[in-house]
């Protein structure tokens, strides 16, 4: 292929490639040269010029396919364009000449084809340059149209078109030429000739003044004969043609009209024009009106899809225009009912659609008096027709449903008009189908209706009920009514259901006989009318039972299914008896029973058919008597045939129109008898139950084919549990159905038996069972192999379909094996078209369920019969069977299709160079097969060997030649065979051509190419976002030059100037500067298929994560431009760093007055806004953005770094500059009509609070960037509190405020109150209780808006309580001077620390109250299920027992702050105060008093008997452990973190007040269950912060335990007057030391502390550092793990005080253990000498039981002396050095050494080898290099020599002290030169001094020896003092103070000592003339002192 890419065509390499491969290497050369021309040095291109124009038109006469050609004539063209033109006239002429020729061989054809597609291009593209030559051009095309075959004419028209538009006006002469000849092949015979004409009309009528002036109607006639038998491409074509003359006709282009003089045509006549058309088809143009809308009639149903198509565009195509003008009257006077009402229906499916679509923005539209919509809207209630009501209902439902707030309002008000008009049967029925219509929209809106409405609905339902009978006018009405209500009803849910369900039991029950006898009797009785009051009556309570099983699944227990049973089986025994009433009263009672059928197969299909198995005989013959026709004379068809097909198979049954823009119309002409018929009033129960997704209104299929369809579904479900001989029996009748059965009435029948057995397999698949034995199967097989040689399509794909799942059922080789070959050996002999496209469907889809292992054997034969169909020229459709099998077959096998994807390949690319395009569903399946050989091949795509590499170019040039082709299905094709191209093989896929295709795509007027497009780029953007908006961006850049990018790329465009373009949607893409992204955006606005819609949302969801941190500006700018709707780019100020004047300008205007001004300069132009969900959109992007600069750089949250780095580099963006812009689209979306949007707002604007509350502001040190925006989030939150929001938005709105409290933001408290107010009021109204009269949401809303604010007080709370204990905790400053503090920054306006909390203070009564009322609801709720009897029956304090299962969520999201608060409360002043039912009373609202007292345990009515303050504080107590147990038990995964530590904080608070420490020290049991509910929880939540609250807990526990085993051990020391029990012996373990696992606190921390410690210092426990996957390599403790670690080691040592002496024995080796094994792990030694906290905690904990008092008892005395013991030798075991370990800290080491020597007793620690142990290490120590060592070394034996026990200390001094003056006294030789060794040195004359002190008076004299000339050594002489460094000199004056201090305190041995060494003497005296001297110097120096200093240089600023 690579020989290919030349510009001249490489001859040599063509001649030596075979035959076959020609095309595609010609092909190939053809593509290269399309890119490369464009590019190329034009001088190049013009000296090869001569042979390139050779070559190419040598390839015209080598009979190019279609591609092919196309290319050519495009190559030569823009050969000519780019280079000289002087031979275009010969290259033309050529052409003519072939054209004219008069070969009419097929053979010759391709070449005659080439030469036409040439003349078209050359004309398009040079236009007027060839003007001389156009008219004979012209008329030989016109002339060779004429006796052309089909191929031919569309080629010629389309050239023609290509002339008309590269010419435009010029070509006036030739106009009426042409539109004659063209006119007639309106109605060619082939579909491909018929678009071709209606797009070359369409570029005539451009210039062609008389196609819409004097030959309008004849245009219209043609049109509407085109439309006759059309298919989808013509009725595209020719509407488009039809509506934009029309359009043209009425408003005329600008340009034509200046030309000539042109009469205008009326709106009357335009529209009288296509009325008829629409009304009388072709057929002529008669005007009686009378039998308007006859249905039937001459008009064929493609005309009307066509017209209907051809009125869309008219009104697209005039834009505003036609609306403002379309006021004209219907004429004919049939303005009679059957015509108005559907008129009405349209309007008000059409009104209820819009409404919903604009959501809740609709409401001023709603509530304007002037239109009075909904008045409008309701009167059609009452409308004569079923079908008006109906749309009426519906249209309210989607009112209620975009306007929530309306629901109930609307409820209430058809209540009332239903009890008001009870005597009429419209106003019955009409207000009953809107009660049900908006019950069923309840679902819909999360808050939902009062519960009482459903109490309403059923006292309503029952009353016309009961008084159905009577009145008979009335009957059938108020009995379908009532029923309807109750199966609405149903809708709700069990939550409402619950409460009526015995109710509805006992109506069901009544409404069938009771007996067999009761059933017979009744057959005997009543009058057709009677009989059909009843039918209709069951038909209804049928109805509502199958809502209630599908909508309340909860609710079917076995009692109540047995009890539903008894009235079902009732049913289906009147079934059979039914035919002899009908005889009996008359046929009208057909649709009845038809009902009662219906009603009953829905039912049973939802109910297990186990409860249903006695039945199963009579209920078959019932189905199978539906499907089959039996007693139905009508050839009713089934429409689930298409469901049960595959999706796959839509390109053999043309079901992908049901994916196009005009599926709502389309549907109308699909072969099955119901398809495009539904209706509502077809089923009116389908106005209450949910729509499937994407479906814009219910439509119900018309009931004769509903009961087929419910009978089909139900076999289906029945069939799996059926015994063999009953399925034989029905196999076999259904055999006979179809031989009986003649003509049209056999398809029929067997479309339905069909459907049902594909049914019936697909249950036996899903149920995993068998089809049955041998002759089951062989019935059923000889049932499918019959149909697939029927001539019906429908008929073979389903049998093909049905052979596949009968193949998976059966699943066995032998089985399969028979199928296949039956099939083979057909398809070697037949030669009819039914039967190749059958068995090679049949061939495909055993492939495809049984799987590539299951037919692997197969494969080869398969495969290779297939190919060869598909190479049957003769027969499109063969081919397209048979490639649509080879897809299957390659999709399924998998790898095993690998050895033949080479000739597959070359299959495929044969065909797309030679099938005509006309074929496009040949060339559909083509792309399939491509596809799937992609698939297959898969990554080896990515290899670089010879085969791989053709078989991806292969790849490539197929994708190339499908992208081109005019089809867009083939163009979806191409683009996903790319999107698997690129997945597997990402380099070789060229992003700068297929990103600009796909987005030229995005404008597509069909939609799966949108769909297939934006797919495609949602899988480009995750991998390479940046590169898919360049090249993007780069279209926008050509989008200028139009021949170079197919911009303008609808083919049937008007001219590229004309003005409509503006109006249609579908013209180019229009890429601005907002690139890929902003056209996406838009695109959100227009589409509404759901799939569409998603992928656009993930594309810029992965542009976004990839883009957004980049070009912040850009993206904050896109969704500034969606919030702010301003169409007007210009208006957006550009997005910049810092505030301009303009915007400081703003800050300075109150609330109110922000940003109402914004968007207001532009009104002038008429731009439809962002709609609402768009907006949603731009919000959570928004959120996105915030998120995502999180994790970027830290400058993005800080405006100092940001400003620093943008002056390093101006492109350097970062969102803190963005501030502004970020509130005020915050602001902008939480101020919205609607309300998705401002939720959004309110997250955004609470993101921003949360994410940039702690930014200071550089320019006001003391302040955060944040507050120069307080007005602007005071005026986003207040419209939130307004009394007519939702509760859902108030509710969001009270988290914002508690986080803007809490943030700290604001520091002034009458800035505060704006926002604090808000709450305040919220607080009134929580609790004011809101009246039940203005309730229009569910309980369980108000239940949610109340537990938010009580949520907002409680984090507000807790975080005014922290700001007051960290003020209290910080060290008062001291004020050094009055005057000074003044200048000191920031602490004048400051707040004193504790003013938030005086803004809570006043409301704590009230709160305190409030909240413990919510945490005593929560704890009731949480209950298990067992104990929902306990739960109080008038609900609780904020929920009503109705909405419990809504109210618990709202109580989960809202609890844990309201925990700590509580916590906080009860521990600063709760515990103290009482709390009087009183003033409980006053907190809670009336309506819920009587429940409260009942929280507070007393009978209503009873006096209250007042609880004592410790009761209630135990009762607390209980509630508030209660709580966080059963939480920390088992906290969900998806709960937030916050909420876990919230709980931990609110325990650990609580623990800190005494109240609370008995309580849980009393009650051991209770601390063991908190500790192991706490160990629960570590396993499973892994933070550190978590863990660290966790020992914060247990520590808080521990000490609780030990105050009160001291109080306890203290009062028995009190009472101590018989010596009963030893008050040490108290505590764990007894006398006998054994702990209890489960019952021992101590036992249960200790669990906890140790899986604390492995978890961060796995190497302690031997488990796990034996374990393989353990490996040994010790990592540094990180900072938090080195903090818990330490509070672990701190709480272990604590818990030997809570155990007696034999209980400490038992868990003290532990504990020593661990606290040892910790010392040694991190004492290691760091640069900067700081103890790590393990180390300290460490060594506290040994002092803190190595000093324990308790264990001192004889018993155990001997075991404890071992323990110190082995302890310390162990220490002393740590510490001998080794090579491999880090250094040891030995200072740490030291420490514990003589903390043991401090501690304990010489007895245990006197031993020998301890103690010369012990030496040793203070021996090295001294012997350190480290002077850090040594200073620490010489105060810790400080310590040990003044130890008060001198048997302990003597040994060490003896052995220690010489060392320690040999030391010393080396020091004159290397004084010291750094302030550690000068510390080491005074460290160590410091323990002289002390021994000197210690020493017996006889021995003072020798040891002042030691010290004194050592003291004297250090002095310097008055030479050397100058030169000596800082140290000596410092060392010097030590030496001088120590000396001057010593000789006063031993007066006489110093003496003694001093005359012994004269020389020392006169150092002595030198130093201190010296001495005395300096100091004179320095004292006249000094000036006189005075009175006060303060600084110099006052700081003046102060930027308050």
């Amino acid at each position: 292929m690579e020989l290919a890419h030349s510009l001249l065509l490489n001859e040599e390499a063509l001649a030596q490639i075979t035959e076959a491969k020609r095309p595609v290497f010609i092909f190939e050369w053809l593509r290269f040269l399309d890119k490369v021309l464009v590019a190329a040095n034009k001088t190049d291109v013009k000296e090869k010029q001569k042979k390139l124009v050779e070559q190419l038109t040598g390839l015209i006469s080598s009979s190019p396919g279609p591609p092919t050609r196309k290319l050519l004539a495009k190559n030569l063209a823009a050969l000519y364009s780019i280079g000289d033109t002087f031979t275009v006239f010969q290259t033309l002429d050529k052409c003519n000449d072939i054209i004219k020729s008069k070969d009419d061989t097929t053979a010759y054809l391709p070449t005659k084809l080439a030469a036409v597609a040439c003349v078209g291009a050359f004309y398009e593209k040079m236009g007027r340059m060839l003007g001389s030559s156009f008219p004979e051009t012209v008329n030989n095309l016109l002339k060779s149209l004429k006796s052309a075959e089909s191929q031919g004419r569309s080629e010629i028209l389309m050239s023609l078109q290509k002339v008309l538009n590269g010419l435009g006006g010029a070509a006036a002469s030739c106009h009426r030429d042409i539109y004659k000849n063209a006119r007639s092949l309106l109605t060619d015979r082939s579909m491909a000739v018929r678009c071709a004409v209606a797009k070359c009309l369409l570029e005539l009528q451009n210039e062609a003044v008389f196609m819409w002036t004097a030959e309008l109607e004849n245009v219209a006639t043609l049109c509407f004969k085109a439309l006759e038998n059309s298919n989808y491409g013509v009725r595209v074509a020719v509407s488009k043609l039809l509506g934009t003359v029309m359009a043209t006709a009425l408003i005329p282009k600008q340009a034509t009209v200046m030309r000539q003089n042109v009469k205008r045509a009326t709106l009357e006549e335009v529209l009288e024009l296509m009325a008829t058309g629409f009304l009388r088809g072709g057929s002529g143009f008669l005007k009686s009106g009378g039998e308007m809308l006859k249905v039937g009639g001459s008009v064929n149903r493609e005309v009307r899809v066509g017209v209907t198509q051809a009125y869309v565009v008219f009104v697209t195509t005039l834009g505003e225009a036609v609306v403002n003008d379309a006021n004209s009257e219907n004429k004919s006077g049939a303005a009679d009912v059957a015509a108005s009402q559907h008129v009405m229906v349209c309007a008000l499916q059409e009104l209820g659609s819009l409404v919903q679509s604009l959501n809740a923005t609709a409401s001023p539209l709603i509530q304007e008096p002037s239109i009075g919509l909904l008045e409008t809207v309701t009167s059609v209630l009452l409308h004569p027709s079923m079908a008006a009501r109906l749309a009426a209902a519906w249209c309210l439902r989607c009112v209620a449903v975009a306007l929530p707030f309306q629901l109930t309002p609307f409820l209430d008000r058809c209540a009332e008009r239903l009890n008001n008009l009870k005597t009429s049967p419209e106003a019955v029925s009409g207000y009953s189908f809107a009660m049900a219509a908006l019950l069923g929209g309840v679902h819909q809106c999360p808050l939902g209706i009062p519960h009482a409405k459903g109490k309403m609905v059923v006292s309503i339902a029952e009353d016309l009920l009961r008084t159905a009978a009577q009145n008979s006018r009335l009957s059938l009405q108020r009995t379908q009514a009532g029923w309807l209500l109750l199966g609405s009803l149903m809708t709700l849910g069990p939550s409402v259901v619950r409460y009526h369900l015995p109710k509805m039991l006992l109506l069901w029950r009544n409404v069938f006989p009771r007996s067999l006898k009761e059933l017979e009797a009744e057959k005997a009785r009543g009058d057709s009318f009677t009989w059909q009051v009843t039918l209709e009556g069951r038909a209804g309570a049928l109805c509502a039972m199958r809502s209630f099983v599908a909508h309340c699944p909860e609710l079917l227990t076995e009692d109540v299914i047995r009890k539903l049973m008894t009235p079902i089986e009732c049913a289906m025994t009147m079934m059979s008896h039914i035919p002899s009433v009908i005889k009996a009263h008359g046929a009208h009672l057909k649709a009845s029973a038809a009902m009662v059928r219906l009603r009953l197969y829905d039912i049973l299909a939802l109910l297990p058919p186990k409860t249903y198995e006695g039945s199963f005989n009579a209920l078959l013959r019932e189905l199978v008597a539906e499907f089959t026709l039996t007693d139905n004379s009508a050839n009713t068809t089934t429409s689930l045939l298409r469901s049960l097909c595959h999706y796959d198979d839509s390109v053999l049954l043309g079901s992908w129109l049901q994916e196009t823009d005009h599926k709502s119309i389309e549907d109308q002409l699909q072969p099955n008898s119901a398809s495009g018929s539904g209706a509502l009033e077809h089923d009116p129960s389908s106005i209450y139950l949910r729509i499937p997704a994407g479906e814009a209104v219910p439509g119900p299929l018309p009931l004769g084919v509903s009961v087929i369809d419910a009978s089909v579904a139900l076999f289906g479900v029945v069939f799996p549990h059926v015994s063999y001989k009953h399925r034989l029996q029905m196999l076999d009748h259904f055999a006979e159905c179809v031989k009986q059965a003649k003509g049209v009435r056999q398809q029929a029948v067997q479309l339905n038996i069909f459907t049902a057995v594909l049914s019936a397999l697909k249950g036996l698949a899903e149920n995993k069972s068998t089809l049955g034995p041998e002759e089951v199967r062989k019935s059923a097989l000889t049932l499918v192999m019959g149909a697939l040689d029927n001539p019906n399509p429908i008929l073979r794909c389903a049998a093909g379909e049905a052979l596949g799942r009968m193949a998976q059922v059966v699943g066995e080789a032998s089985f399969i094996a028979r199928m296949a070959q039956y099939s083979f050996d057909k398809l070697k002999s037949a030669r009819d078209v039914v039967s190749r496209t059958g068995h090679s469907l049949a061939l495909g889809c055993l492939h495809r369920y049984v799987g590539g292992i299951g037919s692997g054997q197969h494969l080869k034969t398969s495969v290779s019969i297939l190919l060869a169909l598909a190479q049957d020229g003769t027969s499109p459709e063969v081919q397209t069977w048979s490639l649509h099998s080879l897809a299957l077959i390659v999709d399924s096998s998998g790898p095993m299709y690998r050895g033949y994807v080479e000739p597959t390949l070359s299959l495929v690319l044969t065909l797309l160079l030679t099938v005509p395009p006309s074929h496009t569903e040949v060339h559909q399946c083509l792309g399939r097969c491509l596809g799937a050989i992609i698939t297959t091949v898969g990554p080896e795509l990515q290899g670089n060997g010879a085969t791989i590499s053709t078989i991806r170019s292969s790849c490539l040039v197929g994708c190339a030649i499908t992208q081109d082709h005019s089809d867009s299905l083939v163009q979806a094709a191409a683009i996903s065979c790319l999107q698997q191209l690129h997945m597997f093989a990402p380099r070789h896929v060229n992003l700068s051509s297929l990103v600009p295709s796909l987005c030229v795509h995005l404008c597509s007027s069909h939609l799966l190419l949108r769909r297939a497009a934006v797919a495609c780029l949602r899988q480009l953007a995750q991998r390479e976002a940046a590169e898919v908006c360049e090249y993007a961006m780069s279209l926008a850049k050509s989008a200028g030059d139009k021949e170079n990018s197919g911009i303008n790329i609808n083919p049937f465009a008007p001219g590229a100037g004309s003005r409509r373009d503006a109006h249609s949607r579908h013209q180019g893409v229009n890429i601005t500067e907002t690139g890929l992204e902003g056209v996406l955006f838009g695109m959100l606005d227009r589409e509404t298929d759901r799939k569409l819609c998603s992928d656009i949302h993930d594309t810029l969801g992965h542009m976004l994560s990839s883009l957004a941190v980049e070009n912040l500006s850009h993206w904050l700018m896109l969704c500034k431009d969606v919030l702010a709707a301003s169409s007007d780019m210009s208006t957006a100020a550009p997005l910049g760093g810092g505030k301009d004047e303009e915007s400081e300008k703003k800050d300075e205007m109150d609330d109110d007055t922000m940003f109402t001004t914004l968007g207001e300069e532009d009104k002038s132009k008429p731009s439809v806004a962002p709609r609402w969900a768009t907006r949603v959109f731009a919000a959570d992007c928004l959120c996105r953005v915030i998120m995502l600069c999180e994790n970027a750089n830290k400058a993005h949250f800080d405006l100092a770094l940001a400003r620093s780095a943008r002056l390093k580099n101006p492109k350097n963006d970062f969102l803190v500059l963005h501030l502004s812009d970020l509130i005020r689209m915050a602001f902008m979306a939480a101020t919205d009509h609607s309300n998705q949007l401002r939720m959004a707002g309110l997250q955004a604007l609470e993101d921003i609070i949360k994410k940039f509350a702690s930014v200071p502001e550089p320019e006001f040190p003391g302040h955060v960037i944040l507050e120069q925006y307080q007005a602007n989030v005071g005026a986003a939150l207040r419209p939130a509190f307004s009394q007519d929001t939702p509760s859902d938005i108030t509710a969001k709105a009270c988290q914002v405020c508690s986080a803007w409290i809490g943030s700290g933001v604001v520091s002034d408290l009458n800035d505060l109150r704006r926002v604090h107010n808000l709450l305040v009021s919220s607080l009134d109204k929580v609790q004011a209780g809101k009246g039940s009269s203005s309730q229009l949401y569910r309980e369980s809303a108000t239940t949610m808006e109340k537990l938010a604010v009580l949520k907002a007080w409680a984090e507000v709370y807790v975080v005014a309580m922290k700001i007051k204990k960290e003020a209290e905790t910080k060290p008062k400053r001291v004020l050094k001077s009055t005057e000074e503090d003044e200048d000191d920054f920031g602490t004048v306006n400051e707040l004193p620390p504790d003013s938030l909390i005086t803004l809570v203070q006043p409301e704590l009564p009230a709160l305190s109250r409030l909240w413990l009322a919510a945490l005593k609801d929560y704890a009731l709720l949480t209950l298990p299920a067992e104990f929902a009897t306990q739960l109080p029956p008038d609900g609780g304090a904020f929920y009503t027992p109705e909405t419990i299962d809504t109210a618990r969520l709202h109580y989960r999201n809202s609890w844990a702050p309201i925990l700590h608060a509580v916590a906080l409360w009860l521990n600063s002043t709760g515990f103290n105060a009482s709390e009087t039912t009183e003033e409980t009373a006053a907190a809670i609202p009336n309506s819920q008093k009587r429940a409260t007292s009942i929280m507070l345990n007393q009978t209503p009515g009873t006096p209250s008997t007042t609880k004592s303050l410790p009761e209630i504080n135990k009762d607390r107590m209980h509630l508030i452990l209660g709580v966080s147990i059963q939480f920390l038990c088992s906290p969900r995964p998806e709960e937030p973190v916050e909420h876990v530590t919230s709980c931990l904080q609110a325990l650990h608070t609580l623990l800190d007040s005494p109240c609370a420490r008995i309580h849980i020290a009393e009650d051991q049991l209770l601390g063991v269950e908190l500790l192991s509910v706490l160990h629960r929880l570590l396993l499973t939540w892994d933070p550190p912060s978590v863990q660290l609250l966790v020992t914060g807990v247990v520590q808080q526990i521990v000490r609780a335990a030990q105050d009160y085993l001291q109080e306890k051990r203290n009062t028995l020391n009190e009472d101590d007057t018989e010596e009963k029990e030893n008050p040490l012996a108290l505590g764990e373990g007894g006398e006998s030391g054994g702990l209890v696992p489960g019952k021992s606190l101590v036992f249960a921390a200790m669990e906890l502390l140790m899986f604390i410690l492995v978890r961060h210092m796995p190497h302690l426990s031997s488990k796990v550092s034996d374990s393989p996957s353990h490996i040994a390599a010790k990592s540094h403790l990180s900072e938090e793990s080195a903090r818990l670690v330490a509070a672990t080691v701190t709480i272990l040592s604590d818990l030997p005080s809570l155990c007696s002496p034999a209980g400490c024995m038992t868990i003290l080796p532990t504990i020593l253990f661990l606290i040892t094994r910790v010392l040694k792990e991190t004492a290691v030694k760091s640069a900067d000498n700081q103890v790590p906290p393990p180390v300290g905690a460490a060594l506290q904990g040994i002092k803190t039981i190595v000093t324990l008092p308790t264990v001192k008892t004889d018993e155990t005395q001997k075991q404890w002396t071992g323990l110190i013991r082995s302890t310390l030798a162990s220490i002393l075991e740590y510490s001998q050095p080794e090579a491999s370990k880090p250094i040891l800290d030995e200072v740490s080491i030291l420490t514990a050494i003589a903390l043991f020597l401090w501690s304990a007793s010489t007895e245990i620690i006197g031993v020998q080898s301890l103690q010369n142990g012990c030496m040793n290490r203070f021996k090295s120590a001294l012997n350190s290099c480290d002077p850090w060592v040594q200073a620490k070394c010489y105060q810790l034996l400080l310590s040990v020599f003044q130890h008060t026990n001198r048997a302990l200390s003597t040994p060490y001094i003896h052995s220690l002290a010489p060392i320690m003056v040999e030391k010393l006294k080396a020091v004159e030789r290397s004084p010291p030169n750094s302030n550690l060794e000068l510390l080491a040195v005074q460290e160590g004359i410091k323990v002289l001094e002390t021994l000197v002190a210690l020493g017996e008076e006889q021995n003072r004299v020798q040891l002042l020896a030691l010290l004194v000339p050592t003291l004297i050594s250090y002095l310097l002489n008055e030479n050397a003092f100058a030169s000596a460094s800082t140290a000596s000199k410092d060392l010097h004056e030590f030496a001088l103070q120590n000396l001057m201090h010593i000789g006063p305190l031993y007066p006489h041995a110093f003496k003694t000592v001093m005359g012994a060494a004269p020389e020392l003497k006169t150092r002595l005296e030198t130093a201190v003339r010296a001495s005395q001297a300096s100091k004179a110097k320095a004292a006249a120096r000094q000036p006189p002192p005075t009175v006060h200093s303060t600084p110099t240089i006052k700081l003046k600023t102060s930027f308050f």
